[in-house]
C-alpha cells in the first residue's frame, strides 16, 4: 500500500524506485568507507606533504612561456579529462584536481591534490613539466612523454586553475 501512488503516476515503478535507492545506498558504501580508512596518507588534504623526486636544476628555472588564454586552458583541461595516455590525469587526480580520483585510494603515495593553493605556489613550473614528461619515481604517477612541449605547458595551465584564489 505504500506505492499506491506510484501505482498510479507510473506503473511498475516502485521496482525501478527500489531499484535506484538500493544503488543508492548499497554502491557508494565501499567507496567510502576505503576514503575512511587508513588515512595514514591521504590525498585531498591541503597542504599535502610529498616527498617527490626534485627535478635537475635545468627543469626548475623553466617558466610556463604560454599565456593562460581560454585555449591553452581548455587544451589542458582536455589532455587532464580525457586525451592523456595510458589514462586520463583524472582517473588519480579527481575531476576536480584534488588527488580524489577512482583510484587514489589504490595508490601510494596518494595522487597529488592541485587544489591546494599553499602545495602549487611551492611547485616551480619546472619541476610539473618534468615530472609529466619523465614520471615520478617511486610513486604511481607515469611518463607522458609523448606529449610535446606546449601540450605539456597546457596542462600545466590548466593544473594550475585548480588552485586559482577566488
Amino acid at each position: 500500500m505504500q506505492f499506491k501512488y506510484w501505482k498510479r503516476w507510473m506503473p511498475g515503478s516502485q521496482v525501478c524506485f527500489m531499484g535506484i535507492l538500493l544503488l543508492g545506498l548499497v554502491l557508494p558504501g565501499p567507496v567510502w568507507s576505503k576514503h575512511e580508512k587508513g588515512h595514514d596518507e591521504v590525498s585531498g588534504i591541503c597542504p599535502q606533504p610529498r616527498k617527490t623526486v626534485t627535478a635537475p636544476e635545468e627543469y626548475l628555472k623553466l617558466r610556463n612561456p604560454l599565456e593562460a588564454t581560454p585555449q591553452n586552458i581548455l587544451a589542458g583541461k582536455t589532455l587532464f579529462h580525457v586525451d592523456a595516455k595510458p589514462s586520463a590525469c583524472r582517473v588519480c587526480h579527481g575531476i576536480s584536481g584534488d588527488g580524489l580520483g577512482i583510484i587514489f585510494h589504490r595508490v601510494k603515495p596518494k595522487p597529488r591534490n592541485f587544489t591546494c593553493v599553499y602545495t602549487m605556489e611551492e611547485l616551480p613550473d619546472g619541476q610539473l613539466f618534468w615530472v609529466i614528461k619523465n614520471g615520478s619515481p617511486g610513486t604511481a604517477m607515469p611518463s607522458f612523454n609523448y606529449l610535446d612541449g606546449d601540450q605539456v605547458w597546457q596542462l600545466i595551465l590548466y593544473l594550475r586553475s585548480f588552485s586559482t584564489k577566488k
